[in-house]
């Protein structure tokens, strides 16, 4: 691969490859220039903004956090919503009969839950039955 790059430059004349370094460094140097222009602007922009921020920080922060907390609450309350009717939604196309994804399994559950009532209520009266023959006795 390198061979074949080495290959292309040398088959491309020289003022193709002076103007293709010309235009790099142009951009490089420009680019440059650019992020440095900003870095320095961010930095006086700081300078002069840090004595209002000192100055203003008792009102800032309060009205940052309550500012977060309000956007936090209406999201989580969005969010809820969101929620409550897609659960509604799955709850009325359950009880209409038109078998929503998961359905199955919910089926499956409560037949699992019936039986092992079942169960239960049996071992219950058989160990009500011998508790109350053995007191007879």
């Amino acid at each position: 691969m390198a061979e074949h790059l080495r290959q292309q430059q040398q088959e491309q004349p020289r003022s193709y490859q002076v103007v293709k370094a010309a235009t790099a460094a142009t951009a490089g140097g420009s680019l440059l220039v650019l992020s440095g222009l900003t870095l320095a602007g961010t930095v006086i922009c700081l300078t002069l903004a840090t004595p209002l921020l000192v100055i203003f920080s008792p009102v800032l922060v309060p009205a940052t956090i309550t500012v977060f907390l309000i956007i936090s609450g209406f999201l989580a309350s969005g969010g809820f919503g969101v929620a409550a009717l897609s659960v509604l939604s799955w709850i009325y196309r359950y009880v209409t009969g038109r078998q929503p994804p998961g359905a199955e399994q919910l089926d499956q559950a409560r037949m699992k839950l019936a039986m092992k009532a079942r169960e239960m209520k049996d071992k219950a009266e058989q160990f009500g039955q011998q508790h109350t023959g053995q007191q007879g006795s």
